[in-house]
């Protein structure tokens, strides 16, 4: 049973998301947190250019139809083990297909 619930849609599926766009790009994370380390409170100004980087990133996951469903894929594969096996299984890191 594939069907969806509201929670599904809306919170569990979009953490996945947001958790492999991270790690997607986690060179734009990276950059921007070392920005944000080394400029202290003038971050806002200083940090701009890398934080644009990084939201852009971001978005490009989000709003491809594509990746999100490759991620309700998953959520369903862990879906499907946890009701077998009643074993909520932790995350694994998402390595890209290179």
């Amino acid at each position: 049973n594939s069907k969806l619930r509201h929670v599904e849609k809306d919170v569990l599926i979009p953490q996945i998301m947001r958790d492999r766009a991270k790690e997607l790009c986690s060179d734009k994370v990276q950059a921007f947190t070392k920005c944000c380390q080394e400029t202290g409170i003038l971050m806002v100004v200083k940090c701009r250019q890398e934080n644009t980087a990084l939201k852009d990133c971001l978005v490009g996951y989000y709003s491809d139809p594509s990746f999100y469903e490759e991620c309700k894929a998953e959520y369903l594969k862990q879906r499907e083990e946890y009701r077998a096996t009643g074993i909520k299984k932790k995350r694994q890191k998402f390595t890209p297909h290179v």
